[in-house]
C-alpha cells in the first residue's frame, strides 16, 4: 500500500475540527458636527493590537479579531472568537492625516475631522 493511502486511512477515522471565525458587524453610532464625524463602534473583548482602521478613497473599513483565552474545560459557550468587520462610505472631505482612534471599555471611538476648506464659515459683510 502506498504512503498516501495509509495517511488517508488513518485520518478517515479521526474527527476533523475546523476553527472558522464568525464575522460580526459591530453596532455603531455616528455623530456629526461642524468639525468632525465621530463614530463609536461596540467591539467588546477586543484589544487595540487586533483592530485595523483604514480610510481610503471614500471608504472607511474597521476590522478586528477577538480571541478569548479560556482556562478549564468548556461546558457551555456562547461568547467565542469572532471577527468584527464593518465598511462605510465617508465623504472625500475627511482629513485622513488627522483621523484619531481610541479604544476604551470595548468601544472604538473614531474622530474623522473635516478638512478646513469644507467646514462651514461665517462671511463678514462690510459696509460700502
Amino acid at each position: 500500500m502506498s504512503e498516501n493511502k495509509e495517511l488517508t486511512k488513518r485520518t478517515e477515522g479521526m474527527m476533523e475540527r475546523q476553527h472558522n471565525l464568525t464575522t460580526v458587524a459591530p453596532v455603531v453610532d455616528i455623530y456629526e458636527n461642524d468639525d468632525e464625524i465621530l463614530l463609536h463602534a461596540d467591539m467588546p473583548g477586543i484589544s487595540k493590537e487586533n483592530i485595523s482602521v483604514n480610510v481610503d478613497n471614500g471608504t472607511l473599513e474597521i476590522t478586528g479579531i477577538r480571541n478569548l483565552q479560556v482556562e478549564g474545560a468548556q461546558s457551555w459557550a456562547e461568547f467565542g472568537d469572532v471577527e468584527y468587520r464593518r465598511v462605510f462610505s465617508v465623504p472625500q472631505t475627511i482629513d485622513v492625516g488627522k483621523v484619531d482612534a481610541e479604544l476604551k471599555d470595548g468601544t472604538l471611538q473614531l474622530h474623522l475631522p473635516k478638512a478646513e476648506a469644507t467646514k462651514p464659515r461665517t462671511i463678514e459683510i462690510r459696509s460700502a
